[in-house]
């Protein structure tokens, strides 16, 4: 009989103590998409972003890359700023 059977995909990851990671790495990407999309809509390119971030183009390529587990909630903050937004970050 399978343990996990009726149990939620959540229920499955906190078990393997994976949670906690899973979430941020999720949130981190959901974040980084809607910088994306900022970016686009106001015609920011990523050289004009880092200049606004007053960064270099390789710190911004890595803030966009989904995959880059290294993006700080900093530089999403700072990201967002240059964008007109603020990021929150709130308990539940």
């Amino acid at each position: 009989m399978n343990q996990h059977l009726g149990s939620s995909f959540d229920d499955f990851l906190e078990e393997e103590g994976r949670l906690a990671e899973t979430e941020a790495i999720a949130w981190t990407r959901v974040v980084t998409f809607q910088i994306t999309q900022l970016m686009a809509e106001q015609n920011l390119s990523r050289t004009a972003m880092a200049e606004k971030m007053s960064t270099n183009p390789a710190t911004i390529e890595a803030l966009l890359d989904m995959q880059n587990g290294s993006t700080t909630v900093q530089m999403l903050e700072q990201a967002a700023l240059v964008l007109g937004k603020r990021l929150r970050i709130e308990l539940v």
